[in-house]
């Protein structure tokens, strides 16, 4: 019987590292307070100011890219869909009256392109 990878099957975990080193730059500039953990694990924590608020309710919001990839694929400019992830999720929660406090997001690709990849988190990071 063959045996199964990660790599046979497509994913490579050596490249998804890469990645992960390449952006702790971009990352680390949006750091804020509250933020208790690193870039790359499974979940994220973030400690909530509860005594900055009377009757504190989280509001949370999640947007994709659509219609916007054909856009950005376009013109060549991919920084564009990390700004415009991060202008949408902060207009659904400002309209809502909330504060935004953190972003979570996610990438899903078929194939890593480090390149690509970083451009949409230089502009998430700008966002």
């Amino acid at each position: 019987m063959a045996r199964v990878t990660y790599k046979k099957s497509g994913v490579d975990i050596d490249q998804a590292n890469r990645f992960v080193r390449m952006i702790q730059p971009l990352a680390k500039k949006t750091r804020q307070a509250g933020v208790m953990e690193g870039l790359g694990g499974f979940g994220s924590l973030f400690k909530f100011p509860v005594k900055d608020y009377k009757s504190p309710v989280l509001v949370s919001s999640t947007d994709g890219v659509g219609t916007k990839l054909k856009s950005a694929k376009l013109c060549g400019k991919f920084e564009i869909l990390g700004i415009d992830l991060v202008a949408m999720n902060v207009n659904d929660i400002v309209t809502c009256g909330a504060k935004p406090l953190f972003f979570l997001d996610y990438f899903a690709v078929g194939k890593l392109n480090l390149d690509f990849m970083k451009d949409v988190v230089q502009g998430i990071a700008k966002g």
